[in-house]
């Protein structure tokens, strides 16, 4: 028994939702998997183990391949060949170094110690290799007159400056070629024993004063590198690429994936890599559907999504190497989800989408960074577009593509400032870009129908479709129920109007409104509006109240009927079968009431079966129906009526319940219920005097003129009579 339990346990696990849904990802997880790495085992396989080639590789057309290797050496020799560059460093220093040392000369000369001291600070003064130089010099420094020394004193301070104006680097001091550098700058007037002891001043005092300038070496060697031009090894059409046994390297790898070969290689590593990659990415989207767009989280919306992104991907992976990678129908993914979703699912399903391609079939930066800047402009773009003129969707196509191109010339103009940018490449991609937003476009509008039938979403396009008076459901609606179709489209003008205020879906609820009373088609006579039309007798005053609210309440039912017959979408059913929810059949029920008696009467025998609105254009249905049906009863329709008709109707149906399931606020009545008022007032506005009424009474005042005219005339005539006789 226990066992017993426990399969039953594990049967209804099996066939709950969630373990279905789980399913339903690992399976997508495994199938976007496979697609993406499918790129790496779809091809020959050309290489060995031992990373050798399987056999001989003929090339069929003019390849040129860049030698990476050899264009990274010449960079290097090209940045080795750039000299440090140097900078003046301050001067006065070594100068005054002179100075001292010279003054350090003149005290001791001038001092009263004797000549065996003096000669031995002048021996500290002065540090020289040359041990006979450096006789010399303390001796001629010790004895000589002091206007010689003054002489020397000034040609050594000449010369520095001459020295230093030349420079002198840190390299010169490690080869030693101050004494040099010295030599060659003092002047020709000097005889040699004045050189000795000018080079033996100046060697006291001298040292580097040209510094290397580390930011400009460095600028000066990424430019010499830059300036390399790549190093180019060329195949003609019929020159062997590899040989059978050789080592593949870098440039033949490169050389056979430009001749059409991939060369690349996925262990299992790689595609749990990618598999991973695949379930976060998917994840992500879940979570955010869970938490910000619920009403997407659906099977059907799931599925177009999969389907779109496989074929997308698909598309990615078997386009050649030597393709552009801007022909990857990107725009197009993100134009068509966001005419079935919204922008925002759209945009945010397309970054991922690119990152997981861009990451795994190893897509430029670039490119990524172009991809969902266009998709950003795509989703945008589609926000705006008029659905009632389908062409718009072609001009967004065109609008996209000009993007594209822009996009494509700003990112190879940045790159080339920094390298050299092969134009035919450049063409390449602005072309490749053009071609894809146009198509874009193109293939969007092409595809939206098939897409609407295969998953049974309705898009803006297919709402326009719907509200076309030929349709042939409300072609028979006008003929065989004109009332309920002139209620319906009074109904539609309330319900778009109300939607738009307050930021719900206009032409939905302008669909659905028109649709919401189909099922009358089947009884259309039952039903008051249609009475009038055909002059013939209510006839719910034979039926007893019980037989008359069972036909009524069905209408919404056999709307249900007719609309799958008819292929009306989901979507639409929904007005259909909610815009009565449970609310009672009032009339019915007082009826019922008044023949039956209070204590055999039910109040729930006499409502509609529902289920109650529980989307924001199915409770403006509710809404609506109740307030038109309602103001043909008012013969005052003035606002004071009419608010109070529509706050009267609001509060019934909000104490009755049947907002409950709505995601309606009161926010969104109030308003709601302002542009009723509105609508209604326009509808039964006031007309003016008709000019049938203003024509008589301008001809009674024309008679009555006549008639005054007549009697002065008659009046005169008596009058002259009078005074002829008398004369």
């Amino acid at each position: 028994m226990k066992k017993l339990k426990f399969l039953n346990i594990f049967d209804e696990g099996m066939s709950s939702s969630k373990l279905v849904n789980a399913a339903f990802f690992v399976l997508f997880s495994v199938v976007f998997t496979l697609v993406l790495s499918s790129k790496y085992f779809l091809f020959e396989n050309l290489i060995t183990s031992d990373n050798t080639s399987k056999h001989d590789i003929i090339a069929n057309k003019t390849i040129e391949v860049i030698d990476t290797f050899k264009t990274e050496q010449q960079k290097k020799e090209v940045a080795l060949r750039i000299e440090p560059i140097l900078t003046p460093a301050e001067d006065n220093y070594i100068k005054n170094n002179l100075t001292n040392l010279v003054e350090s000369i003149s005290q001791i000369r001038n001092s009263d110690a004797t000549q065996a001291v003096k000669r031995e600070q002048l021996n500290i003064l002065f540090d020289l290799s040359d041990d006979t130089q450096k006789a010399f010099v303390v001796n001629y420094f010790l004895s000589a007159p002091s206007q010689r020394v003054e002489v020397i004193n000034l040609k050594a301070k000449q010369t520095l400056n001459a020295v230093l104006n030349e420079g002198v680097t840190e390299k010169d001091f490690e080869k030693q070629n101050i004494a040099r550098i010295i030599i060659r700058n003092i002047g020709h007037d000097v005889t040699r024993n004045q050189v000795r002891l000018i080079s033996a001043l100046l060697e006291q005092v001298i040292m580097p004063n040209m510094i290397v300038d580390e930011h400009a070496t460095e600028l000066a060697r990424k430019n010499a590198i830059s300036s390399v031009k790549p190093y180019k090894v060329v195949f003609h059409k019929g020159d062997k690429i590899v040989f059978a046994g050789e080592f593949i390297t870098k440039l033949k790898r490169d050389a056979l994936s430009k001749a059409g070969y991939h060369v690349l290689e996925l262990n299992y590593q790689g595609v749990i890599g990618i598999f991973c990659l695949v379930v976060v990415g998917m994840l992500s989207l879940m979570y955010y559907l869970q938490f910000f767009e619920k009403p997407f989280l659906n099977r059907n919306y799931i599925m177009l999504m999969t389907l779109m992104s496989v074929f997308v991907i698909s598309c990615a992976v078997l386009m050649p190497d030597n393709s552009s990678v801007y022909l990857i129908p990107f725009p197009a993914f993100a134009i068509i989800l966001a005419i079935f979703t919204n922008p925002r699912v759209s945009f945010l399903t397309s970054i991922l989408l690119i990152t997981m391609t861009a990451l795994t079939l190893k897509l430029d930066a670039e490119a990524m960074a172009i991809f969902i800047i266009v998709a950003l402009i795509s989703t945008v773009s589609v926000a705006k577009v008029k659905y009632s003129r389908r062409f718009d969707l072609v001009k967004t196509g065109f609008e996209i593509s000009l993007v594209m191109v822009l996009l494509i010339l700003s990112v190879y103009l940045l790159e080339k400032c920094l390298i050299d940018v092969d134009g035919t490449i450049l063409m390449r991609d602005a072309l490749s870009g053009l071609a894809n937003g146009i198509l874009s476009g193109i293939v969007a509008l092409g595809t939206l129908p098939l897409l609407e039938s295969m998953f049974k979403i309705i898009t803006p396009y297919g709402l326009v479709e719907l509200a076309d008076p030929n349709q042939p459901l409300l072609k028979r609606l006008n003929y065989e129920a004109p009332g309920t179709y002139d209620h319906s489209l009074r109904l539609s003008h309330l319900c778009e109007a109300a939607a738009e205020a307050i930021g719900a879906d206009p032409i939905l609820a302008r669909v659905g409104a028109f649709y919401h009373d189909i099922g009358k088609l089947k009884r259309p006579l039952f039903f008051v509006e249609n009475q009038t039309y055909f002059g013939i007798e209510n006839p719910h005053t034979k039926l007893n109240p019980r037989l008359s609210k069972m036909v009524i309440t069905a209408h919404p039912k056999d709307g249900i009927e007719l609309a799958k017959e008819y292929g009306i979408p989901p979507v639409v059913q929904n007005f259909i079968i909610q815009h009565h929810g449970d609310s009672l059949a009032s009339y019915f029920y007082n009826q019922a009431l008044k023949e039956e008696g209070a204590e055999n009467v039910n109040e729930e025998q006499f409502r509609y079966t529902g289920p109650k609105p529980n989307t924001k254009e199915t409770a403006i249905l509710m809404l609506a129906d109740a307030v038109e049906s309602a103001s043909r009863t008012l013969s005052d329709h003035s606002q004071e009526s009419l608010d109070a008709l529509i706050d009267k109707l609001f509060r019934e149906r909000l104490s009755d319940g049947q907002l409950s399931d709505s995601p309606l606020t009161l926010k969104d009545l109030k308003i709601i219920a302002t542009t009723f008022s509105r609508v209604l007032r326009a509808a039964h506005h006031q007309r003016i005097k008709y000019h049938q009424t203003a024509i008589q009474e301008l001809e009674n005042k024309i008679k009555t003129k006549q008639n005054q005219f007549f009697i002065d005339s008659t009046q005169d005539t008596s009058q002259k009579d009078k005074d002829k006789n008398d004369n």
